[in-house]
């Protein structure tokens, strides 16, 4: 089994994952293409995440992790949960992977940081992630819907509170 490697984001990483593209519904998690996104990956908060020296996942630990629509509805009031954002290059969802990269990034927080609780948003109808997620012991908190131009998403926000997953 190999094991990841999680280096600070470059911008040739943050250039691949910002043309990442992913399948309906699940569209609503690829990057746009723009500058913008690009900056926000290079802003210091990202991380990168290697196999085998082949880029398959990103995360972010933070504000960045906080969708406009639960910070609006104040769901990530609670300062002792970290907030997690994270992605899973698309060729490589869906196929059983995410419990041992959801677990890499938890760790990697937990060894580097300390970090020890968590709180993550998902979309609603990503009922394979959210099935992942209470597996490694998170919890819904709440829900809220999201407004990005004319398309309006529910999001579910889940925390987990004792530690990485063992």
């Amino acid at each position: 089994m190999s094991l990841y490697q999680v280096q600070n984001m470059t911008i040739e990483a943050a250039r691949h994952i910002n043309e990442w593209t992913y399948e309906e519904p699940y569209s609503i998690y690829s990057m746009s293409g723009d500058p913008e996104d690009l900056d926000e990956l290079m802003d210091g908060t990202y991380f990168a995440v290697y196999e085998n020296d082949q880029l398959i996942g990103y995360f972010c630990y933070g504000k960045n992790a906080q969708v406009p629509g639960g910070v609006k509805e104040q769901l990530y009031e609670d300062i002792a949960f970290t907030d997690l954002g994270l992605g899973l290059h698309p060729e490589l969802t869906g196929k059983g992977r995410g419990a041992r990269f959801l677990e890499a990034i938890m760790d990697f927080g937990e060894r580097t940081y300390g970090y020890d609780q968590y709180r993550l948003s998902v979309a609603s109808f990503n009922e394979r992630a959210i099935h992942l997620y209470e597996k490694a012991g998170f919890k819904e908190t709440g829900t809220f819907v999201n407004v990005s131009g004319d398309r309006k998403v529910e999001f579910m926000v889940m925390k987990k509170a004792e530690g990485a997953m063992t």
